[in-house]
């Protein structure tokens, strides 16, 4: 019988981060639900073990060193590696303007340290951290939610609308599919797969519950791609339909 394999999901108890979790649960995974409200974690724990799934709280705040390394800390106390990890923890900052823009003339600064900081610094910060339990896994996979606002080739294009203008959280995204690719290159040769994933426009509070997509939907490209087999692919970004360009 194969040994139970071991994922570890930021910002997992609600959206996209818990379908994610849910999912690699429903292919035998035992998953560490990450985030930082307590009373949110236990109950997304507790509804994941209510559908079958072996499901643990993680305390988390991605900000947080302290956090991060206890973090790191209990997933070794609770399973003593790590076979995938999902950096899905992620803001988007106040809006300047109508609706969720983010006008680049009118952005408070402190806006974009915070929204660098959870999607960028936050990765790294976790990735980092957790790296010595990924290298203890046969088959270590990485996957970084990211956003399709994050390709600079689409927010060129004049043809393509990627709704309005987000001069905060747009480039954040850039900046952490630039960072995957850093990773994937580091990691060229070791088996350590990492990957930038887009859920697509999904109808959670994140977006206000705008979006034709479901959280079971966007969770499946980075349910893929955490559980890809040796020899797939690395430093790619990915959607439902295939490679997104940078």
């Amino acid at each position: 019988m194969s040994e139970t394999k071991i994922a570890l999901v930021t910002g997992a108890n609600k959206g996209i981060g818990y379908e994610i979790a849910n999912g690699l649960g429903a292919l035998g995974y035992r998953v560490g639900v990450g985030a930082r409200d307590e009373a949110r974690r236990e109950s997304a724990v507790e509804k994941l073990r209510a559908g079958g799934v072996d499901a643990f709280g993680v305390p988390l705040d991605v900000t947080g060193d302290r956090s991060v390394t206890e973090a790191a800390e209990l997933v070794e106390e609770r399973a003593g590696r790590l076979d995938a990890l999902v950096n899905n923890a992620g803001i988007s900052g106040e809006a300047t303007g109508p609706g969720w823009g983010q006008d680049p003339t009118a952005l408070d600064l402190d806006v974009v340290r915070r929204v660098v900081e959870t999607n960028v610094i936050g990765v790294i910060r976790v990735t980092n951290a957790m790296l010595p339990l990924l290298r203890r896994s046969a088959s270590p996979r990485i996957v970084n939610v990211s956003s399709s606002v994050g390709s600079l080739t689409r927010q060129a294009a004049p043809d393509i609308d990627l709704g309005p203008v987000m001069a905060a959280y747009a480039p954040s995204k850039s900046y952490l599919n630039a960072v995957t690719v850093q990773y994937a290159r580091q990691f060229a040769g070791t088996g350590i797969l990492v990957n930038a994933a887009c859920p697509g426009l999904v109808a959670t509070d994140f977006t206000g519950f705008n979006g034709p997509r479901t959280p079971e939907q966007g969770a499946a490209t980075a349910i893929r791609l955490a559980t890809l087999p040796d020899g797939g692919p690395t430093g790619s970004f990915f959607e439902d339909d295939g490679v997104i360009p940078w």
